[in-house]
This record gives C-alpha cells, sequence and structure tokens, in this order.
C-alpha cells in the first residue's frame, strides 16, 4: 500500500509495484493533504475517538466491577451477566436504532457514532474476568480500613488492570477509528462523515480523481496511488497509537480470557 503510494503513476496503474516504490513521487499525499475534506474528515474521526474511548472505559469499568462480584456478595449477578451476553447474540436492530437516534435529534450529530455502542459487552466480560482473577485479600482489607467500594475500584482495582485497560483502550480506538457504516447511515451531511466514511465514499464514487481542479495534477498522479495515499494517512494515527500499548496488549488478552 505504502509502495503504491509513492509510486509514479505508470507503474501504479499498471499494478507493477510490489514490496518497493517503482520511481519516487509524493504528488498523491500533496493532493491527499491539500483536500479540507479528509481534514475535516480527521478532525471527526478524532473526536469521535476520545469521546467514544472515554466513554466506553468509564461504563466498562463501572459495569465490570459490581459483576466480577461473587453471588453471594452480589445477587442476581449471573442473571445480569447473561443479560450482557444476550446483547452480544442479540442485536436491537439497525431500524430501531436509527429511529431512537433520529428522536433524540442525534442526526449529524458525533453523539449519534458514539452513544449507540457506549457500553461494549465484549469488553465487559474481558474487564470482569480479569477483575475475578486479582486478589480479593486487597479489597478485603480495604474495606476492612474504611474504604467504600467506588475508593476500592479507583485505588485498588484501576491500578492493578492497567494492562486489560490498556488492551481495551487500544481495541477500542481501533473499532471508533475503522468504523465507517453508522457514519453513512446517521451522517446525512456529508461534511461530517468520519474519515473511513469518507474513505469508501472517496472510493466507490471515485471521487479523489474527479474531484481535482488541476489537470497537470492529474497526469501526474495515478487513481490507485492517490487512494492509497489517502489509506495511509489514515493509518498513521493507530501505528501511532499502538507502540505505546503493545506491551500491555498480550497481558491484558490472556489474563482476561483465561478464567470464565
Amino acid at each position: 500500500m505504502a509502495a503504491i503510494s509513492f509510486s509514479d503513476k505508470g507503474p501504479a496503474g499498471a499494478n507493477l509495484v510490489g514490496l518497493w516504490p517503482i520511481g519516487f513521487n509524493l504528488e498523491a499525499y500533496k493532493q491527499a493533504l491539500s483536500d479540507d475534506r479528509i481534514v475535516k474528515a480527521l478532525g471527526i474521526s478524532f473526536l469521535r475517538v476520545a469521546l467514544g474511548v472515554t466513554i466506553n472505559m468509564a461504563l466498562t469499568v463501572i459495569t465490570a466491577y459490581p459483576l466480577s462480584k461473587e453471588p453471594n456478595k452480589f445477587p442476581g449477578r449471573s442473571w445480569y451477566v447473561w443479560l450482557c451476553v444476550v446483547t452480544m447474540l442479540f442485536h436491537g436492530g439497525l431500524i430501531p436504532t436509527y429511529i431512537l437516534v433520529n428522536d433524540l435529534g442525534l442526526i449529524n450529530s458525533v453523539w449519534a457514532l458514539v452513544l449507540p455502542g457506549a457500553l461494549p459487552v465484549f469488553n465487559v466480560v474481558l474487564l470482569l474476568n480479569f477483575f475475578r482473577q486479582l486478589p480479593k485479600e486487597i479489597e478485603e482489607s480495604a474495606l476492612m480500613d474504611g474504604a467504600s467500594y467506588f475508593q476500592t475500584l479507583l485505588k485498588i482495582y484501576v491500578p492493578l488492570s492497567v494492562p486489560a485497560l490498556a488492551t481495551l483502550v487500544l481495541l477500542s480506538s481501533i473499532g471508533h477509528w475503522n468504523a465507517w457504516f453508522d457514519g453513512l447511515i446517521y451522517m446525512t451531511d456529508a461534511s461530517m462523515y468520519p474519515i473511513q466514511t469518507y474513505m469508501q465514499v472517496l472510493q466507490t464514487q471515485l471521487q479523489a480523481v474527479e474531484s481535482l481542479s488541476d489537470a497537470q495534477r492529474v497526469m501526474r498522479v495515478s487513481q490507485k496511488s492517490l487512494m492509497m495515499a489517502y489509506n495511509v494517512i489514515t493509518l498513521v494515527p493507530i501505528l501511532c497509537l499502538y507502540p505505546f500499548l503493545q506491551k500491555y496488549v498480550k497481558d491484558g488478552l490472556v489474563m482476561g480470557s483465561v478464567k470464565g
């Protein structure tokens, strides 16, 4: 993908590019970065990730903590867990969700991209299993010293769960960043498209070359190189985030999935 984006027009259009670019041409990136729409789409996606991940993590932690308790400490725990699992198997449906979002006046708002998936049940299941593996004696000692359950959650469980939380932050960030279909459904104003929705529309309607105002640039860049340049630009934020969290990913996923 990166090799095609940097290649000259002829080799890129003829599918001759392999692992390395043929020639060196930055025209695709110049055109992509001069597109005001992609700048706004990136801004909307960054806002979506910031709001979405914050809400996801807050609700996930608050939900997973009580569900990680033994049934004698939280009566009805098993029923609530199964209620969460059912929502993973049976979705509310696209049309009812759209009607609800529309009735709430969230169409063409970033909240339409965030609130319908505010509580990711899969993340809750991972985190509650992680919580259940933490030593119970630590919490019992804190409670005996007068700490509340909320203080125990913030000062004991959250610090001890950094690997799991970092993993969930990464998963949520990738999920929000890569989502495109909900933007197509809830955003009737094209200027409110997040980046992945904008990319889908751009690719299917072949707007990349058609929207160019400079004929000389059309002659100097392949449509395929231009699309690959757009794709590379959309990958950069995730590639920048992953190195900071990768050391937690393996431990977080494994520890959160061992005990059911």
